[in-house]
C-alpha cells in the first residue's frame, strides 16, 4: 500500500494523509445539505438527492484516489448545481429529467475528449502566468467564502455590495477565535491545526448553546428510485437545449482546470513548466463522475476547491481521497452528526487556505503587461463575478488579444486560441 500511494517519495504517512482527508471532509460536509436545497428548487425531491449527492461524491473521490491518485475530493459542484435549478428549470423551464441528461451528454463529451488527449493538449496550451493565476484566484475565492459563511463579511448594499459583519455575533467571535487558533497551531508547525482547529469551535458552539446536537446520529438513507435513470435524452437534444450543454461543457471544463491546477500548485505536484503530470487521470475521473453523478440524479460533479484543506494538512497522494470516500460512504447513516459541523467552524480554514494559495502571485512576471494583465482579469474575475469559470474564460480571451495587439502572436499556443474562440462562444450564447 505504500508503494501504491507513494507515502516516501511524498514524504507522507498514513496518519498525515488520515488527518488530511478528515479536514477535507470537514470543510467540505456542507454539500450533503446544501446541494439537495438548491435541486428541489428544480422540483427534484429532496430526500432522494441527498443519498444521491453522497454516492457521486463517494464514487468520485473513490476514483481519484484509486485511479488518479490524488488528494482532490469530488462532488457536485457549487454554481453548476444552482445553474441548473434557476436557469435551465427556473427561468428556460425546461424539466429537471433534460437538464440531469444534458449533465450526463457534457460527462461523456468530456470522457471522449480526455480518452483521446484534446482536454490534455489545450491544459497544457494554458501559459504558466494564467495557470499561476488560477491557484491566486482560487484562494481569494476561497478566503472570501469564509469570511461570507462566518458572517465576517456580509452582503451590503448597491453601491456596497459587500460590509462588515457584525463583531458582536457569538458566530462570529468564534470564526474570529478559530483563526487565531488554527493560525497559531500552524506558526508550532502542529499538521493537524486546521481539523483542531474546526473540532475544537464545533465543540465550544455546543457548549454555548449555538449549535444544537441533532435529534439522532443515524439516519437511514433515503431510496434513490424517484431520480435515478430518469434522463429525458428527447429532451435533452432539441436545439434549444445546445447553449444549456455548451454552458456545462465550459464551466466544468473551465472550473476542473482550475481547481487542478490551484490544488496542484499548493500541493507541489506540477512539473518545471507548471502542468501537471498524467493530467487526463483527474480529468477522466470527473468527466466519468459527471456520468455517473446525472445517472443517480444529481448534478455535474469535480474536485473541489475544499481539498486545498486537506493539501494543507499534508495530503499529498489518493489516501487523502480515499479517507474522504469512506467519510462521504459513512455519511450515509451518519449525515445529522457530519452537516452539524457549523459555517463558522470550518470557515476559518478557508480563509486561513486562501491566504496559502497567494504564493503562486509571485510567479507571474508583473513587469510584462501581456502576462500581468490577463492574470489580473482571472483573478479579479473569478472573485468578484463569484465565478471561477468566468475569470478563467475571461482570461482565455485576454491572453491572446493582448499578444495579438502587441504583434507577439508567436508567443500564442494553437491551443489558446482554440480556448479563447471556445469562451467568447461561451458568452455569446450562455443563459443569464
Amino acid at each position: 500500500m505504500k508503494n501504491y500511494f507513494s507515502f516516501a517519495e511524498n514524504n507522507t504517512s498514513y496518519r498525515q494523509e488520515l488527518i488530511a482527508g478528515i479536514t477535507t471532509f470537514a470543510t467540505m460536509a456542507y454539500i450533503i445539505v446544501v446541494n439537495p436545497a438548491i435541486l428541489e428548487a428544480a422540483g427534484i425531491p429532496r430526500a432522494a438527492t441527498v443519498t444521491a449527492t453522497i454516492l457521486a461524491a463517494a464514487f468520485g473521490t473513490l476514483m481519484m484516489g484509486l485511479y488518479a491518485k490524488r488528494p482532490f475530493a469530488v462532488a457536485p459542484l457549487m454554481g453548476e448545481n444552482a445553474f441548473i435549478a434557476f436557469t435551465v428549470v427556473g427561468v428556460l423551464h425546461y424539466s429537471w429529467q433534460a437538464a440531469l441528461a444534458a449533465v450526463f451528454i457534457s460527462g461523456v463529451l468530456f470522457a471522449i475528449l480526455t480518452v483521446v488527449k484534446v482536454r490534455g493538449y489545450l491544459a497544457e496550451a494554458i501559459p504558466s502566468s494564467l495557470k499561476h493565476s488560477f491557484a491566486v484566484g482560487i484562494g481569494l475565492f476561497l478566503a472570501f467564502i469564509g469570511l461570507n459563511e462566518t458572517g465576517i463579511v456580509t452582503l451590503g448594499v448597491a453601491g456596497a455590495p459587500v460590509k462588515m459583519g457584525d463583531f458582536r455575533s457569538p458566530t462570529v467571535l468564534l470564526a474570529i477565535f478559530g483563526f487565531l487558533l488554527t493560525t497559531w497551531l500552524m506558526i508550532k508547525r502542529v499538521r493537524a491545526a486546521i481539523i483542531i482547529g474546526i473540532l475544537t469551535v464545533s465543540a465550544l458552539s455546543i457548549a454555548f448553546g449555538i449549535t444544537s446536537l441533532p435529534e439522532g446520529l443515524v439516519s437511514l438513507p433515503a431510496v434513490l428510485r424517484p431520480i435515478a435513470l430518469q434522463l429525458d435524452f428527447a429532451g435533452a437534444l432539441q436545439w434549444g437545449m445546445f447553449p444549456v450543454i455548451l454552458t456545462v461543457f465550459v464551466m466544468v471544463f473551465v472550473d476542473t482546470l482550475a481547481t487542478l491546477f490551484g490544488l496542484s500548485s499548493r500541493a507541489n505536484l506540477l512539473d518545471a513548466n507548471g502542468n501537471l503530470p498524467e493530467i487526463e487521470k483527474p480529468m477522466l475521473t470527473d468527466a466519468v463522475a459527471t456520468s455517473i453523478a446525472a445517472l443517480l440524479g444529481t448534478t455535474t460533479t469535480g474536485a473541489y476547491i475544499e481539498s486545498a484543506a486537506g493539501i494543507e494538512s499534508g495530503g499529498r497522494t489518493g489516501f487523502t481521497s480515499l479517507v474522504v470516500a469512506a467519510l462521504f460512504l459513512l455519511s450515509l447513516f451518519l449525515a445529522p452528526l457530519f452537516v452539524m459541523i457549523p459555517a463558522h467552524a470550518y470557515g476559518p480554514s478557508l480563509i486561513i487556505v486562501g491566504l496559502l494559495m497567494l504564493d503562486p502571485i509571485r510567479k507571474i512576471p508583473f513587469e510584462d503587461y501581456t502576462e500581468l494583465v490577463p492574470a489580473f482579469i482571472t483573478i479579479v474575475l473569478m472573485v468578484f463575478t463569484f465565478n471561477i469559470g468566468i475569470g478563467m474564460t475571461a482570461g482565455f480571451v485576454a491572453y491572446p488579444l493582448f499578444k495579438l495587439l502587441t504583434g507577439r502572436t508567436k508567443e500564442v499556443h494553437v491551443g489558446m486560441w482554440v480556448l479563447a474562440g471556445l469562451s467568447l462562444l461561451f458568452f455569446a450564447v450562455t443563459p443569464h
